[in-house]
């Protein structure tokens, strides 16, 4: 198991600003309905919902709008939604993964090549980008939770593959299939998460410079605007110098 893993988790990941708060409640209400209509509207009997929940709460969701979300999937009028995956290349040839749920399938689809192609990409077939990726489950903490030493000692007990920490926080990785049962013994030790999900991790990355940064940026941007997406994965990586001249 790696001390510290060069990865950094290079989904851009925008402050969450009020502006997009009900943006991001509505995409974790969308979850959450769909995983209780996978099981039991209960998270103690429904895994994917207790994640789906965890997360929705970690992000200080109220709790009025998790019920409601729940209670939407029993319903006689519960929407229908589908989980499609879109891979295909931003500018400068960069791999980019877009995890959608939607309910019109011709629409998100419509609406996401239309914005690969204005970015200067292309829309790929269904496993053109993903072979370079690893579907893993990634788990993470706040840094107060303990120093690097003590959450990779929680991580090795709780059968994790890596863990990446830093001043921001702890990345703990593990394999997809076992990510419920690794978050279940790091809450026994750390408690709760600030997220549990599965995500695509790069088996590389490529620095890209401040022109291209900036382009793949806005499409990522773009693609996290709408609606339907709920994750958008790519395999670029940016210095914290080029870093530093688009974040001022």
């Amino acid at each position: 198991m790696a001390g510290h893993s060069q990865f950094k988790n290079i989904m851009h990941r925008k402050g969450k600003q009020d502006g997009i708060r009900s943006k991001m409640f509505s995409k974790l209400a969308r979850e959450i309905t769909v995983a209780a209509k996978t099981g039991l509207p209960d998270p103690a009997m429904n895994a994917a919902l207790r994640l789906a929940v965890q997360n929705a709460k970690a992000q200080s969701m109220p709790k009025d709008n998790i019920d409601r979300a729940i209670k939407k999937a029993s319903g006689a009028d519960a929407e229908s939604y589908d989980a499609i995956r879109y891979e295909g290349y931003g500018p400068g040839g960069i791999a980019v993964i877009v995890e959608t749920l939607t309910d019109n399938r011709n629409r998100t689809a419509s609406t996401v090549r239309s914005t690969f192609s204005k970015a200067g990409g292309a829309l790929g077939e269904t496993g053109s980008v993903s072979f370079s990726f690893d579907h893993v489950g990634e788990i993470t903490y706040k840094a107060a939770v303990g120093d690097a030493d003590k959450v990779m000692e929680a991580a090795i007990e709780a059968g994790a593959e890596d863990v990446v920490s830093d001043e921001d926080g702890h990345t703990i990785y593990c394999a997809f299939e076992d990510m419920n049962e690794v978050s279940k013994a790091l809450e026994e030790v750390l408690g709760m998460a600030e997220s549990v999900k599965a995500i695509w991790k790069p088996q590389n990355t490529i620095e890209v410079d401040e022109e291209k940064a900036q382009s793949l940026m806005k499409l990522i941007d773009t693609l996290e605007d709408d609606d339907d997406v709920q994750n958008v994965y790519s395999n670029f990586e940016v210095s914290d110098e080029v870093m530093a001249k688009l974040s001022a």
